[in-house]
């Protein structure tokens, strides 16, 4: 299967469906390999240039992971979701349990523990190519006009822009908009593909970045077990040297299924945006 097809087919799959890691990089290396579309405040907008790296099996550059956001210590953070390997996920325990009380509030609070799809594809930052590769994640929109559906129609119409010899770098057109909160946020007004022409002048600079092996979870954090429990709790974790593992700042012996109610639930303002508002850690 070509990367064309690869696309083609995950594409119209998405459309019709209604621990901590060891990394390979440092944390000071980590941030070189975010790819960001967050504005500063007060921006009146940006072009920013990319190239989507083609994968060496042929299959679709846009890798699908689930995380949730949430609120911690006043902060949105995105958790890995665990079940994706078949792990215990404490914040979908919290999500199930809530869903099934029948208690509207309840379904309402459900929202802020449920996991959500994004993808991440492996880039090459026009502006900082000195970088090397980059990840760049954003939102699957179940509406149809986020960034995936403002992408697919350039691979449609102009072919694979992967391709390492004819493809296509990707200009995204940014803004600043309002939530209903009043909080401002970036949004990729749309995607517009150049001109054909090869992903580099130096062959031997492109084949390094192609071949790089660094992968999306070598640079997204997974945090375990003991951390998702203590947010699914409503606590704040933080780190123990002595005890070598997340401990919570709170002394609640509340149970995992049991969340704080007392609290309104806070809604994420992006929540049906498909943009990616914060560092990815």
């Amino acid at each position: 299967m070509s990367t064309f097809d690869a696309v083609l087919a995950q594409y119209e799959k998405n459309k019709n469906a209604a621990s901590s890691n060891t990394n390979k990089v440092s944390q000071e290396d980590r941030l070189k390999k975010y790819f960001t579309t967050v504005l500063p405040k007060g921006s009146k907008g940006e072009e920013r240039r990319i190239r989507i790296l083609p994968t060496k099996d042929g299959s679709s550059p846009f890798v699908e992971v689930y995380f949730h956001e949430v609120q911690v210590d006043g902060k949105w953070i995105k958790i890995y979701d665990p079940k994706q390997e078949g792990k215990r996920s404490p914040l979908n325990e919290v999500y199930e349990s809530l869903m099934q009380t029948g208690v509207e509030s309840d379904r309402e609070l459900a929202r802020t523990y449920r996991s959500r799809k994004f993808y991440i594809v492996k880039v090459i930052d026009r502006d900082h190519e000195q970088d090397g590769v980059k990840f760049w994640r954003f939102k699957h929109n179940a509406k149809g006009d986020g960034v995936i559906d403002k992408i697919f129609p350039i691979f449609r119409n102009k072919g694979d822009i992967t391709n390492p010899e004819n493809g296509r770098d990707l200009i995204l057109s940014l803004t600043l908009t309002k939530a209903g909160t009043g909080k401002e946020y970036t949004v990729i007004n749309s995607v517009i593909p150049e001109d054909a022409g090869p992903l580099h002048t130096d062959k031997s600079t492109a084949d390094e970045w192609i071949n790089d092996e660094l992968t999306w979870s070598d640079v997204y954090s997974k945090r375990g077990e003991d951390y998702l429990e203590i947010v699914a709790r409503g606590e704040v974790p933080k780190w123990s040297t002595e005890s070598n593992k997340w401990v919570s700042t709170s002394s609640s012996d509340e149970v995992i299924a049991s969340p704080k109610k007392s609290s309104t639930p806070i809604v994420d303002p992006q929540e049906d945006d498909d943009v990616d508002g914060d560092l990815p850690f």
